[in-house]
């Protein structure tokens, strides 16, 4: 393994770096004069039950033990893949780009959708998300322009939705995925879908994570409380043990904060003997007891993740660690509220 490959996956961004997808880029035929993403048309799915995409992956030592459940889909919203800190193509990537394509594919479809392809059928829309620095106005016009490619990248992700109720759901229970940016929409998108709505009898979970969602955000929704409770909401965002940046400390808002070990909301602390294995360098050796969690006033704490390479890692923010560093326990999480959803 090389130690490069420690720094590009665990640090900044999982798929900032060159880290192999670029031998893919060739494989994608998005129509370069598509400005608005056709959702009738699979290429603008990153991840769709109809084709083999990254997100079809399986760590080996999984796989003998693979059971998919086609009776369950899962709609994930990934977070920001449009990280040029230049902004090339302006606040919003543009639908087309084969290269953002296969970054997003090979990096987040690849080691977080895939978390939950034995929960259900992955529905993951390609979308004109906002860049990164979105996130980081400098200006009032800055501040303008992001809020602008925020709405652009909701409106698409909502399209994909409703093209998604429409064409491809038939009934089935459905559980909500997202991450980071992915998750600035996808607490949009539950409120405005699922919150009081018919839909919410539908919703077996909704995994929102790297982005505070408020605890009251939502009217009716609620956090889960337990590792078999459905129809709730989880979300955890991880940092260093005793470290927490000024932005989280300058929240008005209590999050709300799933620990995700033991799956309650509460005050909690698991060690890392709880942790069944988190997936980082190596898609295909899980790493056992890679890091704990503790449950502490908005955030989940652990101490340095362990894993061969780790005296490279010094950052203390995980954001990009939020799921791989509990890969298998969240993987076996969302079979256990599938479950219990069907047995109500």
């Amino acid at each position: 393994m090389k130690y490069t490959s420690v720094l590009c996956i665990l640090t900044g961004f999982l798929f900032a770096c060159n880290n192999g997808y670029h031998k893919y880029v060739s494989q994608y035929r998005l129509p370069e004069a598509a400005v608005v993403p056709d959702y009738s048309n699979i290429d603008y799915w990153a991840a769709h039950p109809y084709k083999k995409d990254p997100s079809d992956s399986i760590p080996k030592p999984l796989r003998k033990q693979y059971r998919p459940d086609s009776t369950i889909d899962v709609f994930f919203i990934h977070p920001t893949t449009y990280t040029d800190n230049a902004r090339s193509f302006g606040w919003s990537a543009p639908i087309h780009n084969a290269q953002l394509a296969a970054k997003t594919d090979y990096s987040t479809i690849l080691y977080q959708a895939s978390i939950f392809n034995e929960a259900g059928r992955i529905f993951a829309p390609r979308y004109r998300q906002a860049n990164l620095g979105a996130y980081f106005p400098v200006t009032a016009a800055d501040t303008t322009a992001a809020l602008a490619a925020f709405e652009l990248a909701y409106t698409d992700v909502k399209n994909a939705f409703l093209y998604y109720l429409e064409h491809y759901n038939a009934g089935r229970p459905i559980i909500i995925a997202t991450h980071s940016q992915g998750t600035t929409h996808g607490k949009r998108l539950v409120k405005e879908f699922f919150d009081g709505k018919a839909l919410q009898q539908k919703l077996v979970a909704a995994y929102l994570v790297g982005i505070p969602v408020e605890e009251n955000w939502f009217a009716q929704l609620k956090p889960c409380s337990n590792a078999s409770e459905t129809g709730c909401v989880l979300s955890w965002r991880t940092f260093k043990e005793g470290y927490k940046p000024a932005y989280v400390l300058n929240e008005k808002e209590k999050a709300i904060v799933t620990n995700p070990l033991t799956w309650n909301n509460g005050d909690s602390i698991a060690s890392r003997y709880k942790n069944k294995g988190g997936i980082v360098t190596n898609f295909n050796r899980p790493v056992k007891r890679i890091a704990a969690a503790h449950n502490t006033n908005g955030v989940i704490w652990t101490h340095k993740p362990r894993f061969f390479g780790n005296i490279f890692f010094t950052t203390k923010n995980y954001h990009i660690g939020d799921y791989n560093l509990y890969y298998l326990s969240v993987r076996e999480n969302v079979k256990e509220r599938v479950k219990a959803y069907k047995n109500k």
